[in-house]
C-alpha cells in the first residue's frame, strides 16, 4: 500500500485537505511539494535523523506539511498546543530538544524572550523569519533521504497530573519507505478508511488522534476536512456540504452539537455519514445514546493513549448491550492487575495493562517509564478498571484519582455517574478533600442546568438520588456548584485544578451529611 506520497505523485491534481474556514482545497501535488521542500530546509539546517524540531501553530495545512517533512527527513516534530503559557512552550522545547520551532503571527507572542531559532510560516518579523521565503531560496541538488528512519511526530502528554512528558516512539525504519505506515493500515482494516474516505477533524491537530488520524486518511488515499475551531452547526454543515464519510469526536462536541434546536438539527443530510468516532474522555451514557438515537449505530469508540501501548474498541451495536464499556482489545492483550502485579479475574477492579502493544519511552523521563511498566513487561496508561467474562474493558478511573477515605479505595466516575442521574446535573466531577479522621473524603462539583438554583435543598436532592445506587460511604460530604468543569480541548477533565483548589477550600459549599 502505497504512502502519501506515491498517491500524490500518481494522482497530483486530487483535492486532499481542506481547511472549512477558507472553504479552498489542497491538491496532493501541492501538499507533496510543500513537504518535500520543508524536508529539504530542515536537513539544511543541519537536523539529523532522529533530532527534534517545534511546531507552534493553529490548525492549518502547514502542520500537516511539516510532519510530512519529518517523516521524509527522519526528524520528530514536536506539535505543540496553542493554548500553553510561554514557560510551558519554553520547557517543552528544552525538554524535546528542539532544535528550531515553526510558528505564526499568531503563535510567536508565546515565544518572546526565548532563546529558541524561530520561523515564521506567514510574515516575517524581527524575532522570527519567512519560512517561505526560506524555502524559496533552497538551491543545489535535493538530499537524499532513502537511507534515513522515517520520521514521525513527537506529542507531548495533557499533562493533566503534572508535568506534559513528550511520548517518544520509535522511527520506522528506512526499509518501509514507500508504504503507508503500518498504524494506517490497520485503520483501513478496522475503520474501512479507503480512498473514497473524507474525514473530518473537528479538533485541534496538536492533540494525538486529530492529528494522525487526518494523516492516515491522507496515506489511504482519502481527504481531510479541518474545522480551525470547532462549531457545532457548522460541524453538521461541513458533514452534508463535503459528503463526510468519517470524523473524530470528543463528547464535549456531542454535548453541544445535543443542544442544538432540532430544527437545526434535522436541516442537515447526514446520510454519507458512515462512522463517527470518539474518545479522549468518558462518553455519559446519556450523551452517547442520545448520539447513537439521532446519527444511527455508526458510533465507535476506543481507548487507548499517545503512547500507543495497546488499544481497545466497541461499537454501537456492541456499547448498547453492555452500556458504559470502551470494548475489547484490538491492539495488544488486555490484563487487569492488583496492587500487588498479580492478574484479576473478569469483574474484579484493578490497574489496566497492555501486554504485546507498541513501544514508547518518556522522553527524559526513565523513572516515569518504569513506573508505566511491570515486571512482566506490561504497560498502563494509569487507569482503574474491569473485564467482564467476555473481556469487555469497563473503566473506574484514573489511579491518581482515586479516593482513599478510611482505608477504601472510591473511585470518582462511579460517584459521578450516580450524581448525573439526577435531572439537575448538567456536569459533575469528584475529588477528594483532606479529612482529620478518615484522610480524604469526596467532594462533589456540580455543574447545574440553566434555571436551577444553587441551593441546599438542590444539593442535598442530588445526593438522595445517588443515594439510590450508592453505598453511603461513597456518597459525597459536600457539594460546590461552579460555572464550568476546568476542561482541556479535548474534553478531559482538569482533576487536578479542582483537587488543588479545594485541598485549601475542604469546607467549601454545601455539607450533605455529619463527619
Amino acid at each position: 500500500m502505497q504512502d502519501f506520497f506515491g498517491r500524490a505523485k500518481a494522482a497530483p491534481d486530487r483535492v486532499v485537505v481542506t481547511m472549512a474556514g477558507q472553504g479552498q482545497g489542497c491538491t496532493a501535488g501541492a501538499l507533496a511539494q510543500q513537504a518535500g521542500q520543508m524536508a529539504q530546509w530542515l536537513a539544511a539546517q543541519g537536523l539529523q535523523p532522529g533530532e527534534r524540531f517545534a511546531v507552534l501553530l493553529e490548525n492549518r495545512i502547514e502542520i500537516l506539511a511539516l510532519v510530512l517533512a519529518a517523516r521524509q527527513a527522519g526528524l520528530y516534530a514536536a506539535v505543540l498546543s496553542t493554548h500553553l503559557t510561554a514557560d510551558q512552550v519554553a520547557y517543552i522545547a528544552a525538554d524535546s530538544g528542539a532544535r528550531l520551532v515553526v510558528a505564526s503571527s499568531q503563535t510567536l507572542p508565546q515565544l518572546q524572550g526565548m532563546q529558541l531559532h524561530c520561523w515564521s510560516v506567514d510574515a516575517a518579523t524581527a524575532q522570527a523569519p519567512s519560512l517561505q521565503a526560506a524555502l524559496g531560496a533552497l538551491q543545489g541538488p535535493a538530499m537524499d533521504f532513502s537511507d534515513r528512519p522515517i520520521g514521525r511526530d513527537l506529542l507531548y502528554s495533557s499533562g493533566t497530573t503534572g508535568r506534559p512528558k513528550g511520548v517518544l516512539k520509535p522511527l520506522w525504519p528506512a526499509s518501509l519507505r514507500g508504504q503507508a505506515d503500518p498504524e494506517a493500515q490497520v485503520t483501513a482494516r478496522i475503520m474501512g478508511m479507503s480512498e473514497d474516505t473524507v474525514y473530518l477533524s473537528p479538533a485541534p491537530l496538536y492533540h494525538a488522534a486529530p492529528l494522525r488520524y487526518s494523516l492516515r486518511a491522507l496515506d489511504l488515499g482519502g481527504q481531510a476536512v479541518i474545522m480551525e475551531r470547532f462549531d457545532a452547526e457548522q460541524a453538521l454543515a461541513l458533514i452534508a456540504r463535503h459528503q463526510v464519510t468519517h470524523s473524530q469526536w470528543v463528547p464535549t462536541m456531542f454535548g453541544r452539537m445535543l443542544k442544538l434546536p432540532e430544527e437545526v438539527r434535522r436541516r442537515y443530510d447526514l446520510s454519507s455519514h458512515r462512522l463517527a468516532i470518539h474518545a479522549a474522555a468518558p462518553c455519559p451514557v446519556d450523551v452517547k445514546r442520545a448520539m447513537i438515537d439521532w446519527w444511527g449505530a455508526i458510533l465507535l469508540e476506543y481507548y487507548a493513549g499517545s503512547e500507543g501501548c495497546g488499544t481497545t474498541m466497541i461499537s454501537s451495536q456492541e456499547w448498547l448491550a453492555r452500556p458504559g464499556s470502551v470494548g475489547r482489545a484490538t491492539t495488544g492483550r488486555l490484563h487487569i492487575v492488583d496492587d500487588q502485579g498479580g492478574e484479576l479475574p473478569a469483574g474484579e477492579i484493578g490497574q489496566v495493562y497492555f501486554s504485546g502493544g507498541g513501544q514508547f519511552s518518556y522522553l527524559n523521563d526513565p523513572d516515569k517509564t518504569r513506573q508505566a511498566i511491570n515486571e512482566q513487561g506490561w504497560v498502563t496508561y494509569g487507569d482503574i478498571g474491569h473485564v467482564d467474562a467476555e473481556g469487555y474493558l469497563f473503566l473506574s478511573d484514573r489511579r491518581a484519582d482515586l479516593i482513599l477515605s478510611g482505608g477504601v479505595n472510591l473511585y470518582p466516575q462511579e460517584i459521578e455517574n450516580a450524581l448525573a442521574r439526577h435531572g439537575a446535573v448538567q456536569e459533575v466531577a469528584v475529588v477528594g478533600v483532606p479529612h482529620p479522621d478518615f484522610g480524604e473524603v469526596p467532594l462533589a462539583a456540580v455543574v447545574l442546568r440553566p434555571g436551577i438554583a444553587p441551593t441546599q435543598e438542590t444539593a442535598r436532592a442530588i445526593s438522595a438520588s445517588a443515594a439510590e445506587v450508592l453505598a453511603r460511604l461513597k456518597l459525597p460530604q459536600r457539594m460546590v456548584f461552579i460555572a464550568a468543569l476546568p476542561r482541556l480541548e479535548t474534553g478531559k477533565l482538569l482533576r487536578r485544578k479542582l483537587k488543588e483548589q479545594y485541598r485549601e477550600q475542604a469546607q467549601a459549599g454545601f455539607a450533605l451529611r455529619d463527619s
